[in-house]
């Protein structure tokens, strides 16, 4: 039986075909328009957890970005993407393979949440910090090697890339300075694997692989893809 990926447009189920891509693994592709942002009830009864991303192989339903894409490198993929304890950059994969979602993710959140109340509380005061730091940490990173693990792509790429990029149509967050990330964007974007997944999964969309964000909100004209 094929593997199925729900994809919900501009969100972060993006990782999922992406990584099948780079896998060379079968898969069958299914569409949901936002409603009018969030997840159309149909997405939403694919699992008790009702968001993005979600996959079906056979009796399996499955939700949660790491979950997802460890259980298809895993299952479907040898292992491929993930490296082994055995591996000189094993620590650092698994730094970076966690800190994209349990990190990055979290602290955009959080300063997206500050910058829309405008005020000047201590709350946003560390959530600006910590912003601020991470971005640091990743463009030093991203600086010094090709790949977050090293000289070798790995599901930790797979895994940062929405909050560097698609994300931004929500966020409207800026990487201009930030040369480090600014380069392994474009190395992104040109894996082969990665403009097959984007292009299959929100046909149509920018990536934005530069450091502004979209001059104007299109996330609500994004939504209204068909499936």
């Amino acid at each position: 039986m094929v593997l199925t990926v729900h994809h919900l447009h501009v969100s972060q189920s993006e990782r999922v075909p992406w990584l099948c891509e780079e896998l060379g693994i079968e898969y069958e592709l299914k569409l949901y328009d936002r409603a009018p942002i969030m997840a159309p009830p149909e997405y939403k009864a694919l699992h008790p957890q009702g968001t993005a991303p979600v996959i079906q192989d056979g009796d399996l339903t499955l939700a949660e970005s790491g979950a997802c894409l460890e259980y298809i490198a895993h299952r479907h993929g040898g292992g491929r993407l993930f490296l082994p304890p055995s591996h000189p950059a094993y620590a650092d994969f698994l730094y970076w393979w966690h800190w994209g979602n349990g990190s990055f993710m979290p602290t955009t959140i959080r300063v997206m949440a500050a910058r829309a109340t405008g005020g000047d509380s201590p709350t946003s005061r560390i959530a600006e910090d910590r912003f601020a730091r991470s971005l640091k940490l990743l463009d030093e990173r991203l600086k010094t090697t090709e790949w977050l693990a090293g000289d070798e792509f790995t599901a930790a790429d797979v895994m940062i890339m929405f909050p560097l990029t698609t994300w931004r149509y929500w966020s409207g967050l800026s990487w201009a300075g930030y040369d480090g990330i600014l380069g392994y964007l474009q190395r992104i974007g040109r894996r082969e694997a990665y403009q097959r997944a984007m292009a299959k999964a929100d046909p149509g969309m920018e990536l934005l692989l530069g450091p502004d964000p979209p001059k104007v909100d299109r996330s609500k004209d994004l939504t209204k893809k068909s499936s």
